[in-house]
């Protein structure tokens, strides 16, 4: 069968989540924004034209609002790695996750753009 370099793209998906060590965080919430790079092969979604046998994005975009507004966790390394576990988990044509995880309102004293964490799991 070969490699493939087949990938679905989400950029940008926004949700209002709890996370973050300080009370404020946990009490008023804030955006999140997550990326997700999602490996798989195309050859059978292809073949078939079918959506049945590729992962829907807009289901696997649905389930990442999910986990960023349930439940709070402390870092967004962590909310990064459950939402990749999540992904592989529930969607058996995607074999790895590159997940980023951006907390544009982090609570850093000093002006800045962006800050975020990006982890990669696989089968």
């Amino acid at each position: 069968m070969g490699t493939r370099a087949d990938l679905i793209t989400l950029r940008g998906v926004t949700a209002v989540g709890h996370h973050g060590v300080l009370d404020f965080e946990r009490r008023e919430g804030q955006p999140f924004v997550v990326d997700a790079v999602l490996h798989s092969d195309f050859s059978r979604a292809a073949a078939t034209d079918d959506i049945a046998t590729t992962a829907s994005y807009a289901e696997v975009a649905e389930r990442i609002t999910q986990l960023v507004s349930g439940e709070p966790v402390n870092l967004i390394e962590t909310l990064a790695v459950r939402i990749a576990d999540t992904i592989l988990a529930e969607f058996p044509p995607i074999s790895g996750a590159e997940v980023t995880v951006h907390k544009p309102k982090a609570p850093i004293e000093v002006p800045f753009g962006d800050v975020s964490v990006t982890v990669f799991r696989g089968r």
